[in-house]
């Protein structure tokens, strides 16, 4: 399985993005538009996963999330990758409480190590993608078109395991979902499979 961890937005998240991004696709049409439905902001990579880990993987990763306290982002403006020269991704940014973001992320990294995540020296800018170009090119205008960006705030309560399958109409499924805090307040639920 291909596996990575991530939070997924919630509708008005999801509807505060596509209305900022709504003059791009007539703008640049010939720039693949993500769906909706495929955003996500990534924690951490994890690769191929055997089946036979997927357990083991699942209660560490869960432990993580329960040691997390639920905390607020919002979406935040644009930004592109590479950050100069011709540009191959648009993205929305993410602001809020990215201190307590890095953290779930470098702590669900640590935790995971065991399965050899690869790419994970680069540094973590936690972004959901809305476009990509190939081959790359000047998004400037595009950007100038969009003006400012969305601002929406964007309350974390839980983190996924989603299943990466190229090529197939449904591209993500989530394999577990746990809720944060789970362990410091035993009102909430830890785990659910949606599998």
């Amino acid at each position: 399985m291909r596996l990575f961890v991530a939070l997924s937005p919630p509708a008005d998240v999801v509807d505060a993005v596509l209305a900022a991004r709504a003059p791009g696709p007539r703008h640049t049409s010939d720039l693949r538009w993500t769906h909706p439905s495929d955003w996500h902001l990534t924690l951490v990579f994890l690769g191929e996963v055997p089946d036979g880990s997927l357990p083991a993987l699942a209660d560490v990763l869960g432990a993580v999330a329960g040691d997390h306290a639920p905390f607020d982002l919002t979406v935040d403006g644009w930004g592109v990758f590479p950050r100069s020269g011709p540009s191959a991704v648009l993205w929305s940014g993410i602001g809020g409480d990215t201190e307590a973001l890095a953290s779930l992320a470098a702590d669900l990294r640590a935790a995971a190590v065991f399965t050899g995540p690869p790419g994970q020296d680069r540094p973590y800018v936690p972004h959901l993608t809305v476009a990509r170009s190939r081959p790359p090119r000047d998004l400037t205008d595009l950007r100038s078109v969009l003006g400012r960006g969305p601002r929406h705030p964007w309350p974390v309560r839980e983190v996924r395991l989603i299943e990466s399958r190229p090529g197939r109409e449904d591209r993500y499924r989530t394999a577990r979902t746990w809720a944060l805090g789970w362990k410091t307040d035993p009102g909430i639920s830890p785990e659910r499979s949606t599998a």
